[in-house]
């Protein structure tokens, strides 16, 4: 896995979350006033307790009426509280589900425009856990701490200053021995950190390989790498495991050591408070009013509900620090420099097709140079075969053609405006691609054509496939062009002809064909050549291919090794040269003999 170079304080981390409530600060104002309200209303329940028990002196000394009407008063209070606890937490839920909803759209969007250069450096596995599951950790995390945070700090607040008003002897008991509980929290707290953010990092190793393995599922099986692919799995599960079982083990200790902290506190207040009540009479109005039996029995309840959001904010901390992990990763993804905004640049329109590669050079690491003093000038509508063995740069080239990639040297130009001083979607409009490794999406094949012309009529979307040579197998389905299709829903060379019809549907002024037809049987590429040879008709073409009897008829063919041209000319021309071209065309045809 690759290491992030991004590093986050929890704080800082917190803060940028915040941040994604921007909108919803109305919910945030309503979140902390209904836990007022709530808290308030709790708190009004051990006042009313206590004065119905001092109602009760002793045998024959009970006061009925005013107990009972304590006791009436209790059900609306007790009422009220529960309303808006509920409130409390129905706002807490949107506000943290709006939040995550922003921040998942923020990724993504941030996502979409990074560089190719990061995109094929990460496991794709990898950088779908950041953007799914780890921002689905963040909401657990946040929906449980968001509502203990404002029910806990509103509770722990007004509870003091109803201790201090019964009696502020008792109350500084309570308020000394609370430091410990927070110390032993946060002392702990600081070593599962690096436990819980070794965990999320584990979790996405894990997503990355699940799926690059599914996708090579046949490869693995062909081979009988099965059980090789279920060790290594069980290396990173295992992993995976042992810092998730630290994490939990470690701040699975907050929780009952600060439950025995608060037990202390209860003890402490019960123990001040009758002896201030019971063994020194006279100084029973010490620290506020007089400590009676209802009075202590009102505190010993504050002192419950005092400890309360402790042992909840203590109870949930692996949760939160769970999601500060996850989110340490989503920054991480996010904060990753994007594609430059290009809008104010000029827009590339009426392309003829003439393209200029003046001394280009292009490597994807420093020490290893691919691309070296590439030259090459089209006029409009010439069809440029590339060709050459694997690993020799002819996919770079339509990268940088495409501006997937920048050059390191030299410049690039269309129609003689150097790309790089052109907007990337007027330029990539430009072109039509079409490439050996199909890319549908869940939908309709209506919708998988249109996708490059939204607003096709379903006349211009036949007429495309019919060209392509796939309206036929379309029309097999009961839904026809309304069929909903999937991954697993077309062959391969069905999903070839489906992409190859998507561009043709556009029409665009120069195109990029690499390995277009390599999954596509002998009978139906002769068809499709026949349709690549009607859409190049006065488009500029560039072919990669493998087969080289398919480029027979190309105006130029480029013949390339280590990322240099050694080679140039027609089919016929290169074969008198008995050249490289002509030894790889030899070979194949012996192959194919």
């Amino acid at each position: 896995m690759t290491k992030d170079k991004h590093s986050y304080s929890s704080a800082k981390t917190l803060f940028r979350l915040l941040s994604f409530t921007k909108g919803c600060r109305g919910r945030f104002v309503l979140t902390f006033l209904f836990a007022v309200l709530a808290v308030v209303l709790q708190l009004a329940v051990p006042i009313l307790v206590g004065d119905a028990i001092d109602c009760m002196i002793g045998p024959g000394e009970v006061d009925v009426q005013r107990v009972l009407q304590y006791v009436i008063w209790l059900i609306p209070v007790v009422a009220g509280g529960a309303f808006f606890q509920y409130m409390m937490s129905l706002c807490a839920n949107s506000l943290t589900y709006n939040t995550v909803r922003s921040l998942r759209e923020h990724a993504f969007a941030r996502l979409s425009r990074m560089p190719l250069s990061y995109i094929d450096s990460k496991p794709h596995g990898d950088l779908i856990a950041r953007v799914a599951s780890d921002i689905e950790v963040i909401a657990d995390g946040m929906l449980q701490g968001m509502t203990q945070l404002f029910s806990g700090i509103v509770t722990v607040l007004t509870t003091i200053i109803f201790m201090f008003m019964l009696n502020w002897v008792v109350a500084l008991v309570v308020v000394v021995l609370t430091p410990l509980s927070l110390f032993v929290a946060a002392f702990i707290a600081r070593g599962s950190h690096k436990y819980f953010t070794a965990q999320a990092a584990r979790r996405g190793e894990l997503s990355g390989y699940c799926e690059e393995s599914l996708g090579g599922m046949n490869e693995i099986r062909a081979f009988s790498h099965e059980e090789d692919a279920q060790t290594k799995f069980c290396e990173i599960n295992s992993r995976l495991y042992t810092c998730g079982l630290k994490a939990q083990i470690y701040s699975a200790l907050v929780n009952p050591v600060t439950r025995f902290l608060n037990y202390l506190v209860y003890a402490a207040v019960g123990l001040s408070g009758g002896l201030i009540a019971v063994l020194m009479p006279s100084l029973g109005a010490v620290g506020g009013a007089a400590m009676t039996a209802g009075k202590l029995s009102t505190f010993l309840m504050y002192s419950n509900q005092y400890t309360k959001p402790f042992n909840e904010i203590t109870g949930v901390l692996s949760e939160m620090q769970n999601a500060m992990a996850a989110a340490r990763r989503v920054f991480d993804m996010t904060d990753n420099p994007i594609e430059s905004d290009d809008s104010a640049l000029p827009v590339l329109n009426n392309v003829s097709g003439k393209v200029d590669i003046d001394d280009v050079s292009f490597s994807y690491s420093p020490e290893r140079p691919l691309i070296t003093s590439f030259d090459l000038h089209v006029t409009p509508g010439k069809r440029i075969a590339i060709v050459g063995p694997t690993g020799c740069g002819k996919t770079t080239f339509i990268n940088l053609l495409m501006r997937f990639y920048d050059v390191n040297g030299g410049s690039i130009s269309v129609d003689d405006r150097d790309i790089r001083g052109v907007t990337r979607h007027s330029l990539r409009a430009g072109y039509g691609m079409i490439l050996q490794d199909t890319w549908l999406f869940s939908g309709t094949i209506r919708e998988n054509i249109a996708y490059g012309k939204k607003d096709a009529t379903d006349e211009e979307i036949i007429n495309a496939a019919k060209l392509a040579s796939c309206h036929t197998f379309i029309m097999q389905f009961k839904d026809g062009y309304d069929t909903v299709i999937d991954e697993d829903s077309l062959s391969q060379g069905q999903r070839q002809l489906l992409c190859i019809a998507r561009v043709m549907l556009t029409r665009p002024p120069m195109l990029i064909l690499d390995e277009a037809t390599s999954s596509i049987d002998t009978r139906t590429e002769m068809k499709i050549q026949k349709a690549f040879a009607y859409m190049m008709q006065g488009r500029t073409s560039f072919i990669v291919a493998h087969r080289l009897s398919t480029i027979r008829n190309a105006d130029l063919i480029l013949v390339m090794k280590d990322g240099n041209i050694i080679e140039q000319g027609t089919h016929t021309a290169l074969l008198e040269q008995r050249g490289f071209y002509s030894e790889l065309y030899n070979s194949q045809f012996a192959d194919e003999k």
